[in-house]
């Protein structure tokens, strides 16, 4: 069983695709690769990877919430960049987000992401304590 949802304080999707699915019972939690886009879609930080890199993972902070996750539960992170470069620069910013234990991660640098103001794209896979997680509100995917 997979229950998707799309809260509120993020972007919204305008495909064929969910914000998150819930993966059986509940607890293990996969996020759609999160980009720096406002709640109105627009692009934040044209040609910023600092910018875009704390937007994308404040996405990803608020899409956690919305089920009672924190930062610190996710266990996977796959980043997609168009410079590896300038990504290897975010470091400073990823740590006020993340604490030890860190999560593993994967980093590929790509030709471009699908709106080409966009260098950065991160997907996660979180694992949601039983006591903090509370499924989506009815009517959220």
């Amino acid at each position: 069983m997979v229950d998707s949802f799309n809260p509120p304080g993020v972007w919204a999707p305008f495909g064929a695709f969910s914000m998150a699915v819930i993966q059986g019972a509940g607890q293990i939690i996969h996020l759609k690769g999160q980009v720096a886009l406002d709640e109105q879609g627009h692009v934040v930080g044209k040609d910023d990877m600092r910018a875009q890199t704390r937007k994308t993972l404040e996405n990803i902070q608020r899409l956690l919430a919305s089920i009672g996750g924190e930062m610190q539960d996710i266990v996977s992170l796959v980043h997609y960049v168009t410079d590896i470069d300038a990504f290897m620069t975010t470091g400073d910013i990823r740590r006020q987000f993340f604490v030890e234990p860190y999560p593993v991660t994967t980093t590929v640098q790509v030709v471009r992401l699908y709106h080409a103001d966009l260098l950065v794209e991160i997907t996660a896979t979180a694992e949601i304590p039983r006591d903090r997680f509370r499924r989506p509100a009815v009517g959220s995917a």
